[in-house]
């Protein structure tokens, strides 16, 4: 049974791992703490970057041995394959850990199977400690593995009634220098950043992360179907960031770096889109469009996590923060879970994830 250390010891992997977030795809996040044999505080780490050493190594590494006969507490069930790096769960073995006490198990087909390696050699191995906590912080390796595509989180910045722009289309500022803030952390948590034709020829955004010293900057990614929005001199084609321009499959362009996708009925297959991100090692997304983008996501089904800024201004009319989703009366309609609020500066930060269908009796 855990115990209060056990508790507090995993919470800080968890904690460890977040420092991850944002440079380690393709790869999850992971956080460890080993605790030598009399509970003592011996190592602790993160996994930092893609092919570098796990959190188990950087743990074991900083604990020696004050290893031996110690319990490890890692976010994520310890893997069990070569690939650029060893198998942690061997390393834990041959390091003389006593006990592993993991969160949550690996969904990966190619790494899953640590547990087992771990009780065949005589480690004690205990699950779940923690498990949603862990989850959360992981959420979006998780959900590419699990689903194979991207996770999505889509944020938007609204007025209290709910205009992203003025009726004249103006929509510089609606929301404060600390909501805009917030969004660069975003921004630096995921893998790409994606918009649409209309915001581009809007607002000719740069999309990069600024003001956050080290920050891993995303790919730049633009749905612009024909292939025309971009320009020579427009922001995301200069040298801050990587770009990529997804098309349509017979658009005529002379742009570089793009990616070819199929035609929907209004713009391009989101799922194309995304899949094509999954295999480029983009594991998570943060959906930066318009309202119509944001309504093709929806519609797909590909919307996981929905950030919006409520700014305490009325506008009364101008374009809404999400355009037509395929959603066309009340019972069809998209159920939220509130997670979240936090005052951002004057604004309000809203955090929602899509309700789960209730279990049937």
């Amino acid at each position: 049974m855990a115990t209060a250390a056990d508790a507090d010891a995993m919470r800080r992997a968890i904690q460890l791992a977040a420092r991850g977030l944002g440079s380690t795809s393709p790869n999850p996040v992971v956080g460890c703490v080993i605790l030598d044999a009399s509970g003592q505080p011996a190592g602790a780490g993160f996994h930092q970057r893609a092919g570098g050493p796990h959190a188990e190594v950087h743990a074991l590494r900083e604990a020696g041995e004050r290893a031996r006969g110690g319990t490890a507490y890692v976010t994520l069930e310890p893997c069990n394959h070569t690939g650029r790096t060893g198998p942690c769960a061997q390393a834990l073995v041959e390091a003389g850990i006593g006990r592993v006490v993991y969160a949550v198990g690996d969904p990966n087909a190619q790494a899953t199977g640590g547990a087992d390696t771990l009780r065949a050699a005589g480690v004690q191995v205990e699950q779940g400690l923690l498990a949603d906590q862990a989850e959360a912080g992981n959420i979006a390796w998780l959900t590419s593995v699990r689903l194979g595509r991207p996770y999505v989180l889509w944020k938007y910045a609204a007025t209290l009634d709910g205009r992203i722009a003025a009726q004249d289309g103006t929509s510089r500022w609606i929301t404060s220098p600390e909501s805009r803030a917030d969004v660069h952390r975003l921004r630096a948590e995921a893998d790409a950043v994606i918009v649409g034709s209309g915001t581009v020829r809007a607002d000719d955004p740069h999309l990069a992360v600024r003001g956050i010293e080290g920050a891993v900057q995303p790919l730049r990614v633009v749905v612009d179907t024909e292939g025309t929005a971009v320009k020579p001199g427009a922001r995301v084609l200069d040298d801050a960031a990587p770009t990529l321009i997804a098309v349509a499959g017979d658009a005529e362009t002379g742009l570089l770096d793009v990616v070819r996708l199929p035609r929907e009925a209004h713009g391009l297959s989101v799922p194309a889109l995304l899949e094509a991100l999954h295999q480029r090692g983009v594991r998570s997304v943060l959906l930066e469009g318009g309202p119509t983008l944001a309504g093709a996501f929806v519609a797909a089904g590909a919307v996981d996590k929905v950030v919006g800024y409520l700014a305490p201004v009325l506008l009364g009319a101008g374009r809404t923060a999400l355009a037509d989703a395929g959603i066309s009366t009340i019972t069809e309609a998209l159920r939220l879970d509130m997670t979240e609020t936090v005052r951002v500066g004057p604004d309000l930060r809203v955090t929602a994830t899509p309700a789960k269908a209730p279990k049937e009796r």
